[in-house]
């Protein structure tokens, strides 16, 4: 259900029947060696009255029964809590069906607010954080210009959920190339037991064209994992991912798909991979893979 938007837009696949709302245009980071999403754009924050006047539009076009909306761009938590909880009242003024409210959010957004901001924005029904933990190596995320530690987005992920928000967290695999494969895996677990979130997802990283670690594999200065070896990766994750959380790994890039309720689903998922690396169980062939 989207409004004339600025392209490109993205959301996650659970917001696919959501009202997007563009309140930011961007990234205000835009510095992921792995990701060329928001290049293009020049990083800035729509006024009150340019969202307010999207939500009206919204409202013409959609009536009131709007029950789920996610805020765009890349990091729009990045506005201040004063500003965002503006943008929840109208959008709850507007529809006032709305069950939840989603956004993108990096670690300094969510540190940069204090438990009670947090927990006033949950009140007004922003519902649902996304967060790229991408690898819980800090040699990794230096690597990549992350821009925040593993420690750092485990503390913002916990406090997310301190405040009552839900907490989606996503992780790269072969991210880390094949040399840091095995430890990238296992620190990328350990860092999602420590924050425990609500959804695990294990995307494998795809290079795309104008981001700087695209160059790097072109070049041959990385080497990322065969299909084999990250059907390795996801093993070892799997192998050290002991907290509760429902875990995903059926992206479309990805070469095997899985989901589970964790721990309990563990040994499961383990058996699956266990044959797809013995040839039990085909891999996705690369024509079928995308983003």
């Amino acid at each position: 259900m989207p409004l004339a938007l600025e392209p490109p837009v993205f959301r996650p696949p659970s917001e696919a029947d959501a009202l997007i709302l563009q309140v930011t245009i961007g990234c205000s980071h835009n510095r992921c060696g792995f990701c060329s999403m928001y290049r293009t754009k020049r990083f800035r924050a729509k006024t009150l009255e340019q969202v307010r006047a999207d939500i009206n539009a919204a409202r013409r076009a959609y009536g009131d029964g709007v029950r789920k909306v996610f805020l765009a761009d890349g990091d729009a938590m990045c506005l201040s809590a004063g500003r965002l909880a503006s943008i929840l009242d109208a959008v709850g003024e507007a529809f006032p069906h709305v069950q939840r409210v989603g956004i993108y959010a990096n670690a300094r957004d969510i540190l940069s607010k204090t438990d009670e901001e947090l927990a006033d924005l949950r009140q007004r029904r922003l519902k649902v954080v996304y967060m790229g933990l991408e690898s819980g190596d800090d040699e990794t995320l230096t690597a990549t210009e992350k821009g925040a530690t593993a420690a750092e987005i485990v503390e913002a992920a916990r406090r997310a959920r301190a405040a009552g928000l839900s907490t989606s967290v996503m992780v790269l695999v072969g991210l880390a190339g094949r040399a840091r494969s095995l430890a990238h895996a296992r620190r990328s677990a350990d860092a999602i037991n420590a924050m425990e979130p609500n959804f695990t997802a294990l995307l494998t990283y795809t290079p795309t064209p104008g981001s700087p670690l695209a160059e790097q594999v072109a070049s041959g200065e990385v080497e990322l994992p065969s299909p084999h070896e990250s059907i390795l990766e996801i093993r070892e994750f799997v192998k050290h991912l002991t907290c509760e959380t429902y875990f995903t790994c059926n992206h479309a890039s990805n070469y095997v798909p899985l989901t589970g309720r964790m721990p309990r689903a563990k040994d499961e998922l383990l058996g699956h991979l266990d044959a797809a690396l013995g040839g039990a169980v085909q891999l996705k062939p690369e024509f079928l893979r995308g983003l």
